[in-house]
Order: structure tokens, then sequence, then C-alpha cells
């Protein structure tokens, strides 16, 4: 099986006309996985067993034509909880947590009979943008070993850039679908804030993170957003209204939509290989007939200290339940409840995560939460008012995703503050709500991929699809395939 020939669609064909089997496709997916996860580590666990069991089960009831994601194979991000399969959120602290439930995302995906077939590499707790901050080592870009494949979301973007998978699960706080999903030339899509439940997502930042889907093709991520959508009666977020059928914005035409660049965004600090892509998708959206035209957004340069006095705020008061009580790892060697609580923390945390919880707890602490907390939030309430005007006469916002293209493993890490400010251009969308893709377009002289992001208003990700899909038929940096260039560091 190669992936990068196949999309859903095809694969679900050759399903329902017993081209192929259930098995023989899962079986295939595992050997891609054997095969090439060696170089890139993109899966913390597999799920072969139960993956090939619930295979021979589909084969013996036989694919409804109706229920194209049946028996389809999936990659999950280990930061949602599966049913008798081990979750870790890339953290030491967790490596031996099996749930007893499953996410809402999970029981939709069953209910369509998709096959999961393992979960996927991420920073710890989601808590990063290049992958490198897991337990459980370093994620390689496919396009180049030495380059790391962004984050959070880092494992599910590389499986299916690498070919290992049509499609994954990820999730995204402050750009941790979209940055991956540039940093390896496929298509990341984060929905509107409350769209999909959050019900077993191991919380990071509970007022923003999302759950979405990477794939190569729009129309792959359409089909998987459809079935994970929707309310739910366990998660006091999610959105009661009605889900559109996201495949049905596909080949619509461009032509009359009215799509802003903000200025903000083309400016200092974006490489010149990115400005320029993005100027050529401007002029692909323009030969479609699509108006373009520059805005401003000024509060976008109080996008950053906000989101991590935010995200870090709500990480402290999240991640207190991991106490080496009721799951997950107990230190050694204590003598006393106090010593449960630091040693557990302290040998099964990592440092970024202990970064973002001091950060927060100093941001909520008494004398200090009006100065920080309190602020960012009233920024955050001036930013989504600042998307909110610009919808008022525009359909769709276009920008870079990210201000490089991928940097070297250890070229970052140990600098905290660049690392955060590479997330300038992704973090808005998170902090107003408001759903957001990355879509392949263009490659750095380098040969590293470039994303370009698309922002839409609250529910409208049919806008996104369309432009992204009309985008998509007009080029061919989709089709493009990784050499697994490089040496490992």
């Amino acid at each position: 099986m190669n992936y990068f020939d196949e999309d859903i669609a095809s694969l679900h064909e050759k399903l329902v006309h017993k081209e192929i089997t259930v098995r023989q496709l899962v079986e295939a997916t595992f050997e891609q996985i054997e095969a090439k996860d060696e170089k890139i580590n993109a899966f913390v666990t597999l799920n072969k067993a139960a993956a090939l069991e619930k295979a021979d089960a589909l084969d013996a009831k036989g694919i409804d034509e109706a229920t194209i994601l049946a028996g389809i194979p999936l990659a999950i991000k280990d930061n949602i909880v599966t049913k008798g399969l081990r979750t870790t959120a890339s953290s030491h602290i967790l490596d031996n947590f099996e749930p007893v439930y499953n996410a809402t995302v999970m029981d939709k995906l069953d209910a369509k009979d998709t096959i999961t077939v393992g979960k996927t590499n991420l920073d710890e707790f989601a808590m990063g943008g290049s992958t490198e901050t897991s337990y459980f080592g370093v994620t390689r870009n496919p396009w180049q070993l030495d380059k790391v494949p962004g984050g959070s979301s880092g494992g599910s973007a590389a499986a299916v850039a690498a070919g290992e998978v049509i499609a994954a699960l990820g999730t995204d706080t402050g750009g941790s679908i979209r940055q991956p999903a540039a940093f390896n030339g496929i298509f990341g899509i984060k929905p509107t804030y409350g769209r999909v439940s959050r019900w077993g997502l191991m919380a990071f930042g509970s007022s923003l993170d999302q759950i979405g889907v990477l794939s190569r093709s729009v129309k792959d991520s359409a089909l998987v957003l459809n079935a994970i959508s929707g309310q739910d009666a366990h998660d006091g977020t999610s959105i009661d209204t009605a889900v559109p059928d996201f495949t049905a914005a596909l080949g619509q035409s461009v032509k009359g939509m009215k799509i802003a660049v903000p200025k903000e965004y083309m400016g200092e600090g974006i490489d010149p290989d990115i400005v320029a892509a993005v100027k050529a998708a401007i002029a692909t959206f323009e030969k479609l007939g699509a108006t373009v035209d520059e805005v401003t957004l000024p509060y976008t340069k109080y996008a950053v200290p906000a989101y991590y006095i935010i995200a870090s705020s709500e990480a402290s008061s999240n991640l207190q339940r991991y106490d080496g009580i009721r799951y997950g790892f107990r230190a050694k060697d204590v003598h006393s409840l106090d010593d449960v609580y630091i040693k557990s923390r302290s040998e099964g945390f990592g440092d970024e995560v202990k970064r973002r919880i001091m950060l927060g707890t100093f941001s909520l602490s008494a004398g200090y939460y009006d100065a920080y907390f309190k602020k960012a939030a009233q920024v955050r309430t001036l930013i989504k008012q600042d998307f909110e005007k610009i919808f008022e006469t525009h359909d769709l916002i276009l920008g870079p995703t990210t201000p490089t293209p991928a940097y070297g493993i250890g070229e970052k890490i140990t600098d905290p503050v660049t690392m955060y400010l590479n997330d300038i251009l992704t973090i808005p969308a998170n902090l107003a709500g408001i759903p957001a893709a990355s879509m392949p377009a263009g490659f750095s002289k380098a040969g590293l991929p470039i994303g370009v992001q698309l922002m839409a208003k609250t529910l409208n990700e049919t806008a996104i699809f369309t432009a992204a899909d009309a985008f998509e038929k007009a080029t061919t940096f989709h089709k493009q395939v990784p050499e697994f260039k490089g040496g490992q560091n």
C-alpha cells in the first residue's frame, strides 16, 4: 500500500469492491510504519493485535458503501484517551496509563468503523512546538531528518507526511496542528472552539485546546472532521449546532470571495521564502477570482504574551491532578504525602511542563492575578474583536503559518522565549476561538515545505475547505513526497 497514491475515497472504493480486504490494508499500514518509523519516531504505541482483530470483524461483516471511513486506518495523537490502549501524553508521569474509557472523538470514529493503528508522539502534554520535549524521544521531519517536524502534533504530522497513515488526529492549543502541518507539507485544520468535543482530551489550556485533523488532502480532512464534530453532553464547551457536510464545500468556486491579508503577518521576522510563497498563493487566489485586500490586526503583537499567560495558568490548574496518588507514575523512596507529590511531579514532569506550571501558578497568585492573568484575558477580548471586525467585510484571512520553515533539531530547544515567539502567527486563532488551517504552498530554497494559513469566522469551516480545495486543485505542492534526506543528530 502506497498512501502517496491513495486517499480515503480511493481506499473506500477498493474495500467496497473487495479489491483489497481490511486486513490487507491494515497489514500494509503496519508494514509502512515498521519500514519508516525507525527513522522518524512518529509513534509511541502501536495497536496491531486489536487493529487486525477489528479488521477481520469488518471483513466478515462487509464494508457498507455509505460508511466511507469504514476500515480506514488512522493514527491518534497520544493525548487523546483510548480505552484499553496506553495513553501517555508523551510524559513519564503517564507512561504506564491505560484509560478505562474513550474520548468522545474515539467513540465517534468507532461508530464509523475506523481502525486505530496507534498513538503518535507529541511534545509532553502538548507543551512545545517541535516534538522535542517528549519523554519518548524526538520525532524527525521526513523531509529532512535533522529538522524538527513541528509540534506539538509532530508525530501525527510526520506519520501522515511519511506515508505511514492516510490521516491522523491532532490537537491545537496555539498552533499545534497547523505548524507541524506546515513543516511537513500537509493539510491540517483546527476547527472552531467547541465544534469538536474535548471530552477525553488531556487538558493543557482548556479554553484553547481543540481536536482537529491532519491529512495529505483537503477532502480527507473534511471526511474525518465530519465524523468527529458535534455537540457532546460530556463537554459543556461544545457547541449545540448542526454540523454541515464539510465535503459539500469542496469543488465550489472562490470567485467573489473576499480574502484579507494582515500586514502584521508579512513583516519583520518572516523568512523571505515564506513571504514569496504567501504572495504566490495570493496571486493564485486572485487568478481563481477572489479579491485580496491588505488589512490590519493591531493587537497581534500582544498575542504571544497573552497566550502564554492564559495557557500556562490553565495548565497549572489542569496538571494538579497528576499527583502520584490516583494513577500514573509514583516516585520511589517517599516518606510522607508531601514526598509523594513533590517527588512524583519532579521526576514525572519534564522541564518545559514544569516551566509552564510555575509560570501559570505565578500568574494566578495573589497580588499578580490582576497584573497578569486578568490583563491577558482583556487582551484576548481585543484580539477577538480584531478578527470580528475583519470578518464583517471578508470571508477569510490569509497569511503565513510559520515565520520560518522547519529548523534543526536542538537548534532552539534551549531558548524557550525564541520557541514561544515562533507561534506568533498561529496563536491568535486560538485566542479568538476561530477555525484555521494550514495548506501546503511551496518549498524553501533548502527544499523544506512552506504552509499558508487560512482563518475564518466562528463556525465557518466551510469557507476554509472551499478555498483550500480550490488552491489544492490549482497547485501541485500537496503531491510532493518526502525523501528522508539528511543524517540524524
